[in-house]
């Protein structure tokens, strides 16, 4: 496991808080550092910088074990000016080789708290190559999970939010992910579980595999994506497919949907052999053949790195 730090509540740890933790890792670290934080809520901003590689965030409990913090887009700064969607993460990501298991990430703000038209609330930011995580729970509501740039494995999670909750440029996998939609109490239009922004360069984005797309929302109310071009950038061509997956019935009939005048249609959004209430065949939703299947493996879709195996053999 190569060195080890502890952090806990009470004294049985090396440390009170996750950062204090991560900030005696040294700058340029090239070894691999395991925190161990014990069960307990931890309520803090934690950002993993740039210059600290192969550093492991392992919890007690993923139920128990839990890193929060209640920044959101429309929220006031100290020094003036908002947080905006960037601004407002609980926990950043920038390392190389990091790893994630048995915690929770959670943005808690409350959008019924404040009258806000900004109501954007990040768990966790990713930007880094070779990230995994496991085991490990996202919570919030509207853009949950922002991965931002890199390359991002993850396994047997849940992630949970409702609209654009999970979104970004990065080349990602979710295997064997429970996604959560929740309802926003609408009979028509309740959120959308993919906002990708991938880079026309990149020839994939996201892939979702033998995961479950599942929902407290009405039937037909929430869309699998919709086209992210951020400052309405022409060259982010979103690019998702779920493959193998249950889909819930509140999957809306269309499966996809415009974002900010950019069409669903001129995005990369492709489905194969998926499966339950919310699956339909139409002119909307594009289906790969097995050929075309065949090119969206792990590895592939991550540039050539393969997690699958020791991520697997592990449990």
């Amino acid at each position: 496991m190569g060195k080890v730090v502890t952090v806990s509540k009470d004294d049985k740890g090396d440390y009170h808080t996750v950062q204090e933790a991560i900030n005696v890792i040294p700058s340029g670290n090239k070894e691999k550092v395991t925190v161990f934080i014990f069960n307990g809520v931890y309520k803090e901003v934690v950002t993993i910088s740039e210059d600290k590689d192969f550093v492991s965030l392992i919890g007690e409990n993923v139920n128990k074990t839990k890193l929060t913090y209640d920044n959101y887009s429309g929220k006031e700064k100290p020094g003036g000016g908002t947080y905006g969607t960037s601004g407002s993460a609980s926990v950043y990501i920038y390392g190389n080789d990091f790893t994630a298991e048995n915690l929770t990430f959670e943005n808690s703000f409350d959008e019924k708290s404040v009258d806000v038209k900004d109501e954007q609330a990040v768990a966790v930011y990713t930007k880094g190559e070779r990230q995994v995580f496991k085991n490990t729970r996202f919570i919030g509501n509207q853009d949950t999970l922002y991965t931002k740039e890199g390359t991002q494995y993850f396994y047997k999670c849940y992630i949970e939010g409702d609209v654009d909750f999970i979104f970004g440029g990065s080349q990602a996998v979710f295997e064997k992910c429970d996604i959560m939609s929740l309802t926003r109490g609408s009979s028509t239009v309740n959120g959308y579980v993919t906002a990708p922004s991938t880079r026309i360069t990149d020839e994939y984005g996201y892939l979702f595999i033998k995961s479950r797309l599942l929902s407290n929302a009405e039937e037909g109310t929430v869309y699998l994506g919709r086209p992210w071009h951020p400052g309405g950038d022409p060259h982010a061509i979103g690019s998702v497919v779920f493959r193998e997956s249950y889909l819930g019935s509140h999957i809306n009939k269309q499966g996809w949907t415009d974002m900010s005048g950019f069409s669903y249609r001129d995005a990369r959004f492709y489905e194969y052999k998926n499966h339950g209430p919310g699956v339909a065949f139409n002119d909307s939703r594009e289906q790969l053949t097995r050929e075309e299947a065949n090119q969206y493996t792990v590895q592939n879709v991550l540039n050539g790195w393969n997690p699958k195996e020791k991520v697997e053999s592990e449990g």
